[in-house]
């Protein structure tokens, strides 16, 4: 078993304490361990010279303290100071802050190496003890003044321990082969303890129950269990092979765990003073053990590291009835409470700690390791030892007793099972045994209910209590078995999920009526797995087909037909107890033995089963039992079954009905909600609905109520609405968005507007090129803009703008441009319908540019013919045109090319006549500046910077 132990696997122990192993750290040798009463926390001081702390949990390095050079054999947590008091080979003692690291104080206590620090539980004081021979008690009140010095042994004193039961005394270890016990206010010793043959290492007082022990460990290999009231020894427990050098009775388990340097952890029972379990992590020598009232844990310091083993579970030995009387184990003490004993007029709260009144029912004279009501709730069981013993309820009086590892019980009030070894198993009628099972595989456990279970290590077989025949074996990791109420439904829970199984009573009847024979697998048609759902069951209960369980994520939840639910986060692991259907609450326990309750309404979870179940009337019965509070609830489950109807008639959260009503499509719920809520995401949701159903005035004004700018731009240029374009473009500028404007603007047709905006929005460059392209008539003041822009960052590049005003001869067919502006004014009165588009075929065909060329007379002025006129020519053309020739009736391909081959003269003559006005106007331009003459690449360059520089973000 130890060196199962050894590989951090759980091993069994005579009586049922599993061991696991939860940390481990290699480092230089660990001289003392403590663990944080509060925190998850494991203080680690080394021979090195420094202070280690980890977490439990995580196994993360939480802080560090390099204190000395020299070896530190002592340290100690003073939770309510936040501190960390030390004793190292240099004779000092450090205290530092374990939150901000911070040295709160170093002096020095000894004129030789500190070997053990002890802090008070209540007042502010620390006693040290010294290879001085010296003990000595500091108050820290005092500036850490030495109050007191104990002088006595004549050796070193090694380690020290108040007395948890009496904190106005103490013991000390010495090598002078003594244990003494002190009173504080007296340098004398109250009385020694002789007995070891050699130096005594350490010492430790028992903590629970009534026993006035005292433990000793030494170098004569040997433990000694001290009655200190008495003075005599009461047991010596041997074993180590080396010297003993740590002792403990453990705060909560009725164990006592020692060390030596032969490199074993030994676990001794402290009532029978069996050896129950030896450790051995390969980590040589032990030298010191701690543990923390609580808590399960013991922390182990090696020569090369730390570990900390978990010994037993930590969940209450307790169980509850079916009428709210709860019955628990604290130790060998049995104890009551009934959750009816409440004030009349005391409020629950969920999550809140129950007031109630404790009761002394006695006591075992076995360790409780489980706990059990009967189904009616008649007897309690009470299992640990390798015994179990039955009491009645009530009086508490023995009703039956026998060997076993592992009790359950029946359906049948006085039916039920025990698990005497991994191949044994019994099963008791009216405290008579009426079967006996020896399992072919190897037993793990048993559980009852319905059908009692046996689980292995990956299957469980499910047997009948009446004639012992397996009814079904199932292959699956199981680790706890939880059976319905009316036995139609089992949970079978792993390490990682559970599954959820119908059980078929009447197709087992059958099998057996028929005389089918059945094989190791039991009846194929007995089980009919409903679903497999990945989560961790701690604890668990069954209210009708619901099923409530807490989880390894410290939630407690329900699933009914699959579906999860999350009831509350607790702040803590808590543990099952049952449920009161008169109050409508689930009863949950911590390991303090606190019970709180949380608020779980029947009538939700009737109706719940009835909509799985398919009876939709008698669910609309339940409905209005269920109150407004979990009615949401209802709706998100409805919603999961498809129900989508019904679950928006169900909902109370405005948010819920809102995305319910957008999946049904229900504009006029959605859109009421949306108006209440004033909520922008749920109009633009609602938008987007109506846009999909093609009401698209609705999902305008869902647009607009949305501040969605950007989908009116694309509704309304989809609609072709001027006037909301216009609108739309107002709004962007007045929100900021320029991008949105922009194109508005751009849309309408009004040019000058978009270069406003640009030269407004610092896009200077941008506003001139869109001036030199659509409105020449606005370039001179671009430019003049942008040269007053950019000479504040580039007087060179600025100073290289040419405005065509100035320099024509830069700007080829500049006041053909012009002129062409002007004709497009012309004919751009009115707006056009997007759907006269097709008719439209003059304007589509026109070239202002040729017809400006055309038009302009020698004086400059515009003297081009408008559409009408030319409408006119074309008509009076047609009227007096002569006969055409024959060619007219030639293919049409023909004529297009002859058509073509004048074009292409007419435009050869036309580029020719233009390169020669372009030479008489540079021989008759003024000069041009020195800039205009450079490399147009140089040019090109400097705008390309310029421009660069000046780009900016539209919006």
């Amino acid at each position: 078993r130890g060196a199962r132990g050894a590989r951090g696997r759980s091993a069994a122990m005579p009586l049922r304490l599993e061991i696991q192993r939860q940390l481990a750290q290699r480092s230089d040798r660990v001289k003392s361990v403590e663990l944080h009463p509060t925190e998850p926390w494991v203080l680690c001081n080394l021979y090195s010279g420094s202070i280690y702390i980890y977490n439990t949990q995580t196994q993360a390095l939480v802080t560090s303290f390099e204190v000395t050079e020299l070896p530190v054999r002592c340290a100690k947590f003073v939770a309510r100071k936040q501190w960390i008091v030390c004793g190292a080979d240099d004779m000092f003692i450090r205290v530092f802050n374990y939150n901000t690291m911070d040295r709160v104080k170093a002096f020095e206590a000894h004129t030789d190496y500190i070997r053990s620090l002890a802090v008070h539980p209540t007042l502010p004081y620390v006693i040290s003890s010294s290879d001085d021979m010296l003990i000595k008690l500091w108050d820290w009140d005092k500036n850490w003044a030495c109050t007191q010095v104990f002088e006595g042994h004549s050796h070193y004193v090694m380690q020290l321990c108040f007395n948890p039961k009496d904190t106005n005394t103490f013991a000390s270890a010495s090598l002078d082969r003594t244990v003494k016990v002190w009173s504080l206010g007296s340098p004398v010793p109250n009385f020694t303890l002789d007995g070891h043959e050699k130096g005594v290492n350490c010492i430790d007082y028992c903590a629970s129950g009534d026993r006035p022990y005292l433990l000793s460990g030494a170098d004569d290999k040997l433990v000694k269990v001290w009655d200190y009231q008495t003075k005599s020894c009461v047991q010596t427990l041997e074993g180590h092979t080396h010297n003993v050098s740590a002792v403990m009775f453990h705060p909560e388990l009725p164990v006592i765990v020692t060390g030596s340097e032969d490199g074993t952890a030994r676990i001794w029972h402290s009532t029978t003073y069996r050896l129950e379990n030896t450790l051995n992590y390969g980590m040589e020598r032990v030298w010191s053990i701690g543990g923390a009232k609580g808590s399960n844990q013991v922390a182990i310091g090696y020569d090369e590291g730390t570990v900390i083993i978990k010994v037993g579970r930590e969940d209450p030995v307790a169980s509850m009835d079916g009428n709210g009387k709860i019955v628990w184990a604290r130790h060998n003490e049995v104890q009551t409470v009934n959750v009816k004993s409440l004030p009349a007029d005391f409020k629950i709260t969920d999550g809140e700690r129950l007031p109630l009144a404790v009761k002394e029912m006695g006591s075992t004279d076995l360790y409780p390791q489980t706990l059990r009501h009967s189904p009616n709730g008649r007897f309690v069981v009470v299992c640990g030892d390798g015994e179990y013993v039955i009491y009645t309820a009530l009086a508490w009086r023995n009703k039956s007793f026998g060997q076993a590892q592992e009790f359950a019980w029946g359906a049948d009030n006085n039916v039920f099972a025990v698990r005497e070894s991994s191949s044994k198993i019994r099963i008791f009628s009216n405290f008579k045994e009426a079967k006996s099972i020896r399992p072919a595989f190897h037993a793990e456990g048993i559980h009852g209910g319905t059908l009692m279970a046996v689980r292995s290590s990956d299957f469980v077989c499910f047997y009948d209590w009446a004639t012992a025949n397996v009814v079904r074996r199932i292959d699956v990791e199981c680790k706890a078995v939880y059976w319905s109420d009316n036995g139609d439904h089992v949970v079978i829970a792993g390490d990682d999920s559970f599954y959820v199984l119908r059980y078929d009573a009447d197709a087992v009847a059958a099998a057996v009526a028929a005389g089918e024979e059945v094989d190791e697998d039991g009846v194929e048609d007995s089980f009919e797995l409903l679903h497999e759902i990945n989560d961790t069951v701690k604890t668990a209960v069954w209210l009708g087909d619901c099923f409530v369980y807490t989880t390894a994520g410290k939630r407690l939840n329900y699933t009914v037909g699959g579906e999860v639910t999350t009831m509350f986060h607790l702040d803590r692991p808590m543990y099952i107890l049952g449920y009161m259907a008169a109050q409508n609450r689930v009863y949950l326990m911590d390991k303090e033995f606190g019970i709180v309750s949380y608020t779980l309404q029947l009538s939700m979870i009737e109706y719940k089963t009835l909509v799985m179940r398919g009876d939709m009337e008698s669910a609309a019965e339940v409905l209005p039992t269920v109150p407004v509070e979990q009615l949401d609830s209802v709706a998100h489950f409805l919603e999961s079954r498809g129900e989508l109807e019904l679950a928006i008639s169900v909902a109370q959260d405005k948010d819920f009905k809102f995305d319910l009503a957008i999946q049904l499509g229900r504009l006029d719920i959605a859109s009421a909600i949306a108006e209440e809520a004033e909520s922008e995401s749920k109009w633009k949701q609602l938008g987007e609905l109506a846009m999909s159903a093609g009401k698209l005035g609705v999902a305008l004004e869902c647009m607009r109520k949305a501040g969605d700018l950007s989908g009116q731009l694309l509704l309304l240029s989809s609609l072709g609405d001027a006037d909301g374009v216009r609108d739309l473009a107002a709004a962007a500028q007045a929100k900021g968005k320029t991008n949105v404007a922009f194109i508005c603007l751009l849309l309408l047709g009004e040019t000058s507007a978009c270069i406003d905006l640009l030269e407004r929005c610092g896009r200077v460059p941008e506003a001139a090129f869109m001036a030199r392209t659509y409105l020449p008539s606005r370039v001179s003041d671009a430019v003049e803009l942008w040269k007053a822009d950019l000479k504040k960052i580039n007087l060179k590049a600025a100073e290289a703008l040419a405005d065509p005003k100035e320099y024509a001869n830069l700007f080829p067919d500049f006041e053909l441009a012009m002129q062409a502006e002007k004709l497009y004014a012309q004919a751009s009165t009115s707006r056009e319908a997007a759907t006269s588009y097709k008719g439209a075929e003059f304007y589509r065909s026109r070239d202002l540019l040729e017809e400006a060329r055309g038009g302009i007379a020698p004086g400059g002025d515009d003297v081009a013919a408008s559409p009408a006129d030319v409408e006119a020519e074309d008509m009076a053309e047609e009227d007096t045109a002569s006969p055409e020739p024959e060619v007219a009736t030639e293919p049409e391909a023909a004529t297009l090319e002859v058509e073509a081959e004048a074009e292409a003269e007419g435009d050869a003559d036309a580029d020719a006549e233009a390169e020669a006005e372009d030479m008489a106007e540079e021989d008759t331009a003024s000069p041009e500046p020195e800039v205009a003459t450079e490399p147009e690449a140089a040019t090109l360059e400097v705008e390309a910077e310029a421009e660069a520089e000046g780009d900016g973000d539209a919006d």
